[in-house]
């Protein structure tokens, strides 16, 4: 099995960009819409504030996610655009990036991570629980969206 790398790039860098555009598109195919209208600025993600992680196999761009500050104490992080390209899925780059999106949190001082998902995206929903993300009250754009779960994770 080749290697996952794990990088950290701008959120706007052409390379986060691809990536982004082709999650959207999969929530826009699950969802309707444009898969997600969520206020998210490039800047939220520059370390010591948040960052965002790409994941390369054989220098090709596989997998993204991100995190951000969330709140006024500084010590919780959110999870934006955890994704894995379809041709990379099984071969453990979701959980990879998130364990690397999760240890930079806690690097720059975040206690605990959350995040909000739709209900229809049961392989997320399995990995997030599977490494013991649990169920807490919806926050942010679409606490008061029907099928919206949200979970949280301390670090």
């Amino acid at each position: 099995m080749q290697e996952i790398e794990i990088h950290q790039v701008p959120f706007d860098s052409p390379a986060a960009q691809q990536l982004i555009t082709a999650a959207l598109a999969d929530l826009g195919a699950r969802y309707g819409g444009n898969g997600d209208e969520t206020p998210v600025a490039a800047d939220e993600f520059v370390p010591p504030a948040g960052a965002f992680l790409i994941a390369r196999i054989d220098g090709q761009p596989v997998g993204c996610g991100g995190w951000r500050s969330h709140g006024d104490e500084n010590d919780t992080a959110e999870l934006k655009r955890l994704y894995t390209a379809a041709q990379a899925r099984g071969r453990g780059v979701g959980r990879t990036i998130l364990a690397a999106v999760e240890r930079s949190a806690r690097d720059h001082g975040r206690k605990r991570i959350i995040l909000e998902c739709g209900d229809r995206q049961p392989e997320a929903i399995a990995m997030y629980t599977s490494v013991g993300y649990q169920r807490i009250p919806n926050f942010g754009f679409y606490a008061d969206a029907p099928g919206c779960l949200s979970f949280a994770r301390l670090l």
